[in-house]
């Protein structure tokens, strides 16, 4: 496996940033004789942080490089600040980043397929719902998606009374009493696909029962449901914590029907 950190100047947000990429390594000339596979384009997997983390953090917490590695598929890991993977309101373009100029960029940099079958996305938390956001709006990109402790009911985020969190969400979102129903709420965004003539993505959802984001998944589980979406939902004992994430991702991978990791 090899680990680029891919700095570059990305226009829709008008300055330098940087993204970890995992790519399979390709063979050298003596691996190659004995008829090992020859250099991509890789089956990708876009992988999102949480709130609080940068594009690091699947690297320091988890071993993402090395179950990569084992199911042969590339892996990129962008940095995306507190924007909520959203074209802020008073701030960057992010959404617009993450979801055109980032594959993009690196599918002309890397050996990445461009096939909507050979893309997926997932994340924790706020990455959570940044992969469904994708996997949802982008569906003609994204074979499927996965939440792992996702907040994938921001709109009752966006009724909280804590004066400073309704601050922060204001500066990314805009007005709170509008994000019901638009392309930022997940809720809304599963309806629209699930009654487009478009294709579907397949979803994925896990959520630790201790989790103070469960409600937020029951909600969102029950409502898929009653759209007839493909969702594969999953819950087991646990909180908001990178052990739970770390064996959830490997559990991704499984269910994205690649090979098992070691």
């Amino acid at each position: 496996m090899a680990l680029v950190h891919y700095q570059f100047f990305a226009e829709s947000l008008g300055l330098c940033t940087s993204a970890y990429i995992a790519l399979p390594q390709p063979p050298g000339p003596e691996i190659a004789k004995h008829g090992k596979k020859a250099a991509g384009p890789y089956q990708t997997m876009y992988l999102l942080h949480g709130l609080s983390d940068d594009h690091s953090i699947w690297l320091r917490r988890t071993s993402i490089e090395r179950y990569a590695d084992a199911a042969g598929i590339a892996v990129v890991m962008p940095e995306v600040g507190r924007s909520w993977y959203t074209d802020m309101a008073r701030g960057l373009r992010y959404w617009t980043y993450v979801s055109e100029e980032l594959p993009s960029l690196c599918q002309a940099v890397f050996p990445l397929s461009a096939e909507r079958e050979d893309n997926y996305v997932a994340g924790l938390s706020m990455g959570g719902y940044g992969a469904f956001k994708l996997a949802l709006r982008c569906s003609d990109r994204f074979a499927a998606g996965a939440s792992l402790s996702g907040a994938l009911d921001m709109a009752s985020s966006a009724r909280a009374e804590d004066g400073e969190w309704r601050r922060e969400l204001q500066w990314v979102f805009g007005p709170l009493d509008q994000f019901a129903g638009s392309d930022h709420d997940l809720l809304h965004l599963a309806s629209h696909v699930a009654h487009s003539a478009g294709p579907k993505p397949r979803l994925y959802q896990w959520c630790g029962t201790e989790d103070f984001l469960y409600e937020q998944n029951q909600r969102f589980r029950e409502h898929a449901k009653t759209l007839g979406l493909d969702l594969t939902y999953e819950e087991s004992p646990g909180g908001h914590t990178w052990d739970r994430w770390d064996a959830k991702i490997q559990r991704v991978i499984e269910w994205l029907g690649l090979p098992k990791p070691k």
